[in-house]
């Protein structure tokens, strides 16, 4: 039986995965730390503590996200691309069309039966469409980020921001709270306006066969439920794993198809 894992190092929070074979034994994350290693430190020892184990019975670590350069104990780096493909087919083996908002970017990417990606687009020249976007909406309206996706639920009249740049939105929404407009409406218009960035990106890649959407923005209801609508079809849920871990479950599974001698995406 073979214990591997993955570490995935983002801008926002870092996760990692054991597995033994195909089944997850373990999974962690934690908020980044402002230097990437101590990120990896931080959240590879809550995940081994989690599985009761030690990093020497791990037979391979692969690192992936914006810090994958600085993780000192894996053994491969690999693409966030190819690892959020790998995770989403696992934990959905219907999806072929892969959303991915990460705390700096966001990817749609279409991937095959193996999880491997065909094709993909990417925005990460502007924090609008990314967590980092929702991470400051929040922090100006004062409410946790997990509040601001149920929001959309209560709202009565949604506000409209004048645009999606973060400096100029985060304008329109001090604005909206000074002129005492209900925080569920700032917050309804606030998922809006990261939906609609987003559904530019999936509209243009030609989204095929079941969506599936990974990382910390699809459990905001809020903006996945606007998303359906603007792009016109149904973003699939799962219940086998956090979505948010999908890029550090997808790197413990290239270490999995390493130690068995597989291929696999090189995007």
């Amino acid at each position: 039986m073979s214990i591997v894992a993955g570490c995935d190092v983002g801008s926002l929070t870092s996760k990692a995965v054991i597995l033994k074979d195909h089944r997850i034994i373990a999974s962690c994350i934690v908020k980044s730390k402002p230097r990437p290693m101590d990120s990896a430190a931080a959240v590879m020892e809550g995940v081994l503590s989690a599985a009761g184990l030690s990093m020497n019975v791990v037979e391979h670590c692969t690192g992936t996200g914006y810090g994958r350069e600085q993780i000192p104990f894996v053994q491969e780096i690999v693409s966030e691309i190819s690892c959020h493909g790998k995770g989403a087919r696992w934990m959905l083996s219907s999806a072929r069309t892969v959303i991915d908002i990460g705390g700096q970017d966001c990817k749609t990417m279409k991937i095959d039966a193996e999880g491997n990606v065909i094709k993909f687009t990417a925005n990460d020249k502007c924090a609008s469409g990314t967590g980092r976007f929702l991470e400051v909406m929040a922090r100006v309206l004062g409410v946790e980020i997990d509040e601001l996706g149920r929001m959309t639920d209560r709202a009565k009249t949604p506000v409209t921001l004048a645009s999606t740049c973060t400096v100029w939105a985060q304008a329109d929404v001090i604005k909206y709270i000074n002129s005492g407009l209900a925080v569920e409406d700032i917050g309804a218009g606030i998922n809006t306006a990261m939906a609609q960035r987003v559904a530019i990106l999936v509209n243009a890649l030609t989204p095929e066969g079941d969506i599936f959407m990974t990382g910390g923005v699809a459990k905001n209801t809020g903006v996945v439920s606007t998303l359906e609508k603007l792009i016109g079809r149904k973003i699939k849920k799962t219940v086998k794993a956090d979505p948010q871990i999908a890029g550090a479950l997808g790197a413990a599974l290239i270490s999995l198809e390493k130690i068995n001698g597989k291929g696999r995406s090189t995007i």
